[in-house]
């Protein structure tokens, strides 16, 4: 039983009981109380269609996005696809302190310094850019993980 179905069964029964809503100060609160119950289950039913309608929106919404985000996100993957090592275009790299061991990951802006501070022991050192294989390999044809790729990005 909805909302409205309860109000128009109380409503059914202040009626049935006869009680007088013009002289009677009861069945005027009573009439008042009913008219209210009416309009709240009223706006009840209203929220509620729009909720419905809403989610419904909302599934399209998102269906629609999923869409996009596989057309655009799909040219990514593929880019990946080429070398295993990693994405060519990173800002980052990877490299250790000769001093500690410790793995520090640098960007850009540090490798055209050529001087890294290593931030555990606080020695500083030069940056090796030797003509290496960005994967430690030797050469562009060995890359040193394995997956026989040759698209790497080298440094003259």
């Amino acid at each position: 039983m909805t909302i409205s179905e309860k109000v128009a069964y109380l409503k059914g029964l202040a009626e049935g009981l006869n009680i007088d809503t013009e002289k009677s100060k009861e069945g005027k609160l009573i009439s008042v109380m009913i008219g209210i119950l009416e309009e709240i289950s009223m706006s009840i039913e209203d929220l509620e269609e729009n909720n419905e309608a809403l989610g419904e929106e909302i599934d399209a919404l998102s269906d629609d996005l999923a869409d996009v985000e596989k057309a655009v996100y799909e040219d990514e993957d593929d880019e990946e696809d080429g070398c295993c090592c990693g994405d060519e275009d990173d800002d980052f790299f990877e490299t250790e302190c000769p001093n500690c061991g410790e793995t520090l990951v640098i960007d850009e802006s540090i490798l055209d310094a050529g001087v890294i501070q290593c931030p555990s022991c606080q020695q500083k050192f030069a940056l090796d850019l030797s003509d290496d294989c960005c994967c430690g390999g030797e050469d562009e044809d060995d890359c040193g993980c394995g997956c026989g790729c040759e698209d790497h990005d080298h440094e003259e």
